[in-house]
């Protein structure tokens, strides 16, 4: 079977505190987009899971979220004695980008084995599966566009975005998501409702109010340089706005104009490689 594992895009992110159990409350609207992976599952006989990736830097194991996917899976469905997969790996997203690559590779792989074995689980059971796997797996099961709220589990249907391209751009630096929710912590301001303000203009049906109200807890705390600086790029190539997407560093654009999106991604590309041009999915 050959799967495609869209990537996701926050439109917003708000941190709202600090919970018991030491994970954060969040609220979230957040966008699957066309970019994605592409994976290959085979059943096999022999019991276990094979990895393999057109990334050699990519670890397999119980470092990937795709192995650890469907290890979880076999064993709930009854399947981990008799039945083992192999999974090749076509890595698009980038790594460490806030787009959530390696849950939209977990979730394709839930997706994928459910039906190669005959739908054994339902929607539900892999959603609470993919959360044992990654914060964000739910959403890469739902797809589309949604509201996703507690630590990203709970999602509920969202307007649609306004037809847009959107232009990627992530520069080569990384984002300690630990060191980004300790400044989250240490505020005094409380932080914005970007998710109220995004849905709002959502439900407005405008691209420009949308772009005028993206925002990220998480960009406004950090305040990367690179990050800064790739969406001046964006505004002045006409988005309709720009902002961060998850913990970083990817940056994203909407544009109203498609040639004036794909002109913008050629020039970002001529200076930072992973540049993509991609529509909401």
């Amino acid at each position: 079977m050959k799967l495609f594992a869209p990537a996701k895009l926050n439109l917003s992110l708000d941190i709202l505190g600090r919970r018991e159990d030491g994970y954060h409350e969040l609220s979230m609207v957040m966008l699957a987009v066309s970019l994605c992976d592409g994976l290959e599952l085979d059943l096999t006989p022999r019991p276990g899971v094979l990895f393999s990736c057109s990334d050699p830097d990519v670890p397999g194991g119980e470092k990937n979220t795709a192995c650890r996917a469907a290890a979880l899976f076999l064993e709930r469905a009854g399947l981990a004695e008799t039945t083992g997969v192999r999974i090749f790996l076509e890595k698009r997203i980038p790594s460490q980008a806030g787009m959530g690559g390696g849950s939209a590779d977990a979730a394709a792989v839930l997706r994928g084995l459910n039906e190669l074995t005959g739908f054994p689980l339902s929607q539900e059971e892999l959603a609470a599966l993919g959360l044992r796997v990654g914060a964000d797996v739910p959403f890469c099961l739902a797809g589309g566009i949604c509201l996703a709220q507690g630590v990203g589990e709970r999602l509920s249907p969202a307007p649609e975005l306004p037809p847009c391209a959107i232009v990627v751009c992530k520069p080569p630096i990384g984002v300690s998501t630990a060191e980004a929710f300790r400044r989250a912590d240490e505020r005094t301001d409380g932080g914005k409702d970007y998710t109220g303000a995004v849905l709002s203009a959502l439900r407005a049906g405008s691209l420009e109010a949308v772009g005028r109200t993206l925002g990220n807890d998480f960009e406004d705390v950090m305040r990367l340089p690179e990050v800064e600086a790739i969406k001046e790029r964006l505004l002045r190539a006409g988005a309709a706005g720009a902002c961060m997407t998850g913990s970083g560093s990817a940056v994203f654009g909407l544009f109203a104009d498609g040639d004036a999106a794909k002109a913008c991604a050629l020039s970002l590309g001529e200076e930072w490689r992973d540049t993509f041009l991609c529509f909401p999915a």
